[in-house]
């Protein structure tokens, strides 16, 4: 096994080409003219265990570096569904993008954090004033970033902001070529070195919720395949919860991230799941109106007409 210190140089040579766009890796009838699934997911979490349990066998499944890149496959038609942060569902509405809201999480505000230098001598978010921050856009470090300035009487200008995917966020943080990386697990995980401190995570700030989106076509011709899978994402992400010990030995091959790591990123991040409820409807439309406020999207969008009731019982 890698040392933690070499693990991430090898993930991000490779990042480009395996986690930057999709790529089918796992049989099942959900591709072109398929019945199944096709089921886009990034490289963490319970999606990534339902994968790696094979504890739904009718899907395909598409690897995505962020939730932007795979609100882009929903709206190609590429996937039937997905799991995101909270800002992508908003950029997508903003964008037209059609989908429907199928379930969320509990709150997981520990999974995104501010990290930074610690021979920098930053204390607080406010000393990033005048600096340059690095962050993937319309991610839910995205709405991190808004609600830090909001809790620091600071504006967009008081930063410098550099839109990065995460494959060009590490080197750019560890190259000192930014201040602060605002960043999600398990790249977070990942970048905890010696001398990388943690500036300020979500608590008190944002939620930080996943959700579950679904294209309108599946949502109603494959409405019990999405039901079926819902429900054994649940049973799955609560055993990983009840187990984690073994949930980390299962993911940590999948993820290409050693144990211990592994460990550590899902202790602070796995969060059970959740039928959504007006409260979750309200906080989404709250987020969306903060973007639209600042111009960060062109204009106001419903979220709560994105939101689909049909799946609650199989998420309760």
């Amino acid at each position: 096994m890698h040392r933690r210190d070499m693990i991430f140089g090898g993930l991000a040579v490779a990042a480009s080409a395996v986690l930057a766009g999709c790529g089918d890796s796992a049989a099942g009838s959900g591709g072109p003219g398929g019945s199944g699934l096709r089921i886009g997911y990034q490289r963490f979490g319970g999606l990534s265990l339902v994968k790696a349990r094979s504890a739904y066998a009718d899907a395909t499944w598409s690897l995505f570096e962020s939730g932007p890149a795979l609100t882009e496959a929903l709206k190609a038609g590429a996937i039937d569904l997905g799991q995101t942060g909270e800002a992508p569902p908003i950029f997508a509405a903003a964008a037209k993008i059609p989908f429907v809201i199928a379930g969320t999480s509990a709150p997981v505000p520990k999974r995104e954090a501010v990290l930074v230098k610690k021979a920098r001598g930053f204390k607080t978010f406010a000393d990033l004033r005048g600096r340059t921050v690095a962050l993937n856009k319309g991610s839910n470090v995205h709405w991190l970033l808004v609600r830090l300035l909001e809790a620091h009487k600071m504006t967009l200008p008081d930063l410098t902001v550099k839109y990065l995917k995460p494959a060009e966020g590490r080197p750019a943080f560890d190259n000192d070529q930014v201040d602060a990386w605002i960043i999600w697990d398990p790249y977070f995980a990942l970048a905890e070195q010696p001398g990388v401190q943690v500036l300020a995570d979500a608590t008190g700030l944002a939620n930080n919720r996943e959700y579950i989106l679904v294209s309108p076509d599946a949502a109603e011709k494959k409405a019990e395949k999405v039901k079926a899978f819902l429900q054994a994402y649940r049973t799955t992400t609560d055993w990983g919860i009840a187990n984690a010990a073994e949930r980390a030995r299962i993911l940590a091959p999948e993820l290409k991230i050693d144990e211990p790591v592994t460990a550590r990123a899902l202790a602070r991040s796995a969060q059970p799941l959740a039928a959504l409820t007006p409260a979750v409807g309200d906080e989404l439309q709250a987020i969306a109106d903060g973007f639209t406020k600042l111009g960060l999207i062109p204009g106001s969008v419903d979220m709560k007409a994105h939101i689909d009731s049909r799946f609650s019982a199989e998420l309760q």
